[in-house]
């Protein structure tokens, strides 16, 4: 019987239609303390805790905040999840609870669970000292009591009592990945239990739908409507999460969360390190991933302009073996790329060693937790003052990312000077084939462009 364990109670999922998000699955027993607020990942009304293997592949548990109404119930056969009624009761208030209770943290409540939850996975991160990172809740919005009240309480948080329920059960490992099988008479939820397994199903079956964080596909779903006659999830296969590291190369398993990805490069990819804190929120990151990113195919995807200007390629894996490809060649047109239906990105393949000078630019309306209207990612190596070799990736300016050939061109062999910037910088305004859409307008995209790389001049 397929069943996610839900407040530390047994919930059963069969009979569950294969389209509920996990968010109406636990309204639906009754704990109503989450709420929908956006459907897409933005608010965090949703949030829940999820028990996830300790970051330091030591056998512990980690409690990681997500967004429920993304991703599938049937994503969680198997699996450990704590709503804001499983950490504490109006008798006995958690920590967190009792401190945005005294703090006036909350004023209609509609926000304050998923609040809650987000916080209570800060609070019970493994290393954290009596500080708070105000960041752990940057994809919780309030929309009537304003945040002063809710990071006073934040601040105001001590570390859990020894005797902390929650806190224990850090030393036990979490759930492993469970195989699944789910169908509901319309639809189909699988979890292979390999990789050679998944591949098989892709060829086997045109209609599948492959998620693995469900960060865009459940926008789909939520938003449009859209439904598949087969989710294939390929988000805890081990042999698409892994990262190793050479001399020569990194490379990165295509279903690496994004949050595990930055922990695990401790820093070798600086402009990764760049980028992350600007991609989405620590919901978000929770459960995307670069083959999540990559293979939705957006011309605004984050993490494409940088993997652009590191030169990145990608490992296509079918069951008639694996091909790599430059990610520069990979992109044919609007959410199209050379990716064969039967095929899969297995892995992302960013050679070493990296540029000496790299920044990522974010243009967006908010400064963090938004959609990009321009994303520019710089990675130049310079010698004795020259630039010896320039990468630029580009995201919003055109059908699909591309590399700003000509500005590369523009810098290559020419002192790294200010007017070989303002020069180069000219060149920018004029790559690609911006529009005007609701984000911005094609005159203002092309200005942000030039201005980036004079923001990358003064910066260094």
């Amino acid at each position: 019987m397929a069943e996610v364990t839900v407040n530390g109670e047994p919930r059963a999922l069969d009979g569950v239609p294969l389209h509920t998000n996990l968010l109406d699955f636990v309204r639906g027993c009754g704990l109503t303390g989450a709420k929908e607020g956006c459907a897409e990942g933005e608010c965090g009304a949703c949030s829940l805790l999820v028990a996830r293997p300790a970051p330091d592949g030591s056998e512990g548990t980690e409690w990681t905040a997500l967004n429920s109404c993304l991703v599938p119930a049937a994503a969680f056969d198997g699996q450990e999840v704590v709503t804001a009624e499983g950490l504490g009761s109006p008798d006995a208030l958690h920590p967190v609870q009792h401190e945005m209770a005294v703090r006036g943290g909350s004023q209609c409540g509609y926000c304050t669970p998923g609040f809650i939850c987000s916080m209570a996975a800060e609070f019970y991160r493994d290393g954290r000292d009596d500080g708070f990172d105000l960041h752990a809740i940057s994809g919780n919005l309030c929309r009537c009591t304003g945040y002063r009240p809710i990071r006073d309480a934040a601040h105001a948080l001590g570390t859990p009592e020894a005797d902390d329920p929650l806190a224990t059960r850090r030393t036990v490992s979490a759930p492993a990945p469970v195989a699944s099988r789910l169908h509901d008479g319309e639809a189909a939820y699988v979890r292979p239990a390999t990789l050679d397994e998944a591949l098989q199903l892709v060829r086997d079956h045109e209609d599948a739908t492959v998620v693995a964080g469900s960060t865009d596909w459940g926008v789909e779903v939520n938003l449009r409507g859209r439904r598949a006659h087969l989710v294939l999830a390929v988000d805890r296969l081990e042999e698409l999460r892994g990262l190793t590291v050479t001399d020569d190369e990194v490379r990165i398993g295509a279903a690496l969360t994004l949050t595990e990805l930055g922990r695990r490069l401790e820093g070798r990819l600086p402009l990764v390190d760049a980028l992350l804190p600007q991609f989405a929120s620590p919901l978000i990151r929770n459960g995307a991933t670069l083959g999540g990113n990559l293979g939705t195919g957006s011309p605004i995807g984050d993490t494409t302009p940088v993997l652009l200007a590191l030169e990145a390629s990608l490992v296509l894996a079918s069951s008639e073996g694996t091909r790599t490809v430059p990610l520069a060649d990979y992109f044919t047109g609007y959410r199209r790329s050379v990716r064969r239906r039967d095929e899969l990105i297995a892995e992302v393949v960013v050679p070493l060693p990296a540029a000496g000078l790299t920044a990522f630019h974010k243009i967006a309306k908010r400064r963090f937790d938004d959609i990009s209207s321009v994303a520019v990612a710089f990675a130049l190596d310079l010698r004795d003052g020259v630039v010896s070799k320039a990468r630029i990736g580009l995201g919003g300016v055109a059908a699909t990312p591309v590399r700003a050939l000509a500005t590369e061109a523009a810098l290559e062999g020419r002192p790294w000077s200010e007017t070989t910037v303002d020069a180069a910088a000219e060149v920018l305004r004029s790559e690609g084939t911006p529009i005007d859409d609701q984000r911005a307008s094609a005159a203002y995209r092309s200005a942000v462009l030039g201005d980036a790389l004079r923001k990358l001049w003064v910066e260094s």
